[in-house]
């Protein structure tokens, strides 16, 4: 499996990035987010949600597991953290995942057996105050040539 490796080196570049992505992002887009706390998916997604056209205010979902916003096409910014198998069966991922816009997909590893075949995982590391590495995973080769232009951006 092909991996694409990006750094950024401040928070406007962790913006610009996820905004170059949100850009380029199609109806059904499944992306998901891994990284400690702190590592940057709220400031990625804000950026993805800015290239989506999304004027709204972004932040975590932690507390409200989905939100939902209006652009280019919409997005919904799950963080399925605590949620259980029998709730995240009950909330319909699938829907989502399968719907008109656009999915990113916190602590996506916990409805693993719920994603679709093929997506994007992008794992956010610290590597330095404001410095973040990206790992770009792309299962499928939409997600591959979508990942190998962000590489060449």
């Amino acid at each position: 499996m092909e991996r694409i490796e990006i750094e950024t080196k401040s928070v406007e570049e962790t913006l610009t990035l996820g905004k170059q992505l949100g850009e380029r992002l199609f109806a059904g887009a499944v992306v998901t987010l891994a990284g400690d706390l702190g590592a940057g998916k709220t400031h990625f997604a804000k950026g993805v949600a800015a290239g989506l056209g999304v004027t709204r205010t972004v932040n975590s979902p932690t507390f409200t597991i989905v939100k939902e916003y209006e652009g280019r096409l919409p997005l919904y910014h799950l963080d399925v953290y605590r949620l259980n198998e029998e709730e995240s069966e009950e909330l319909g991922l699938e829907e989502y995942f399968e719907g008109s816009g656009v999915s990113l997909v916190e602590w996506a590893e916990r409805v693993e057996d719920q994603l679709p075949r093929e997506y994007l995982a992008i794992d956010i590391r610290r590597s330095g105050e404001t410095a973040r590495h990206f790992t770009l995973t792309p299962r499928g080769e939409r997600y591959l040539d979508l990942s190998k232009e962000l590489e060449t951006l």
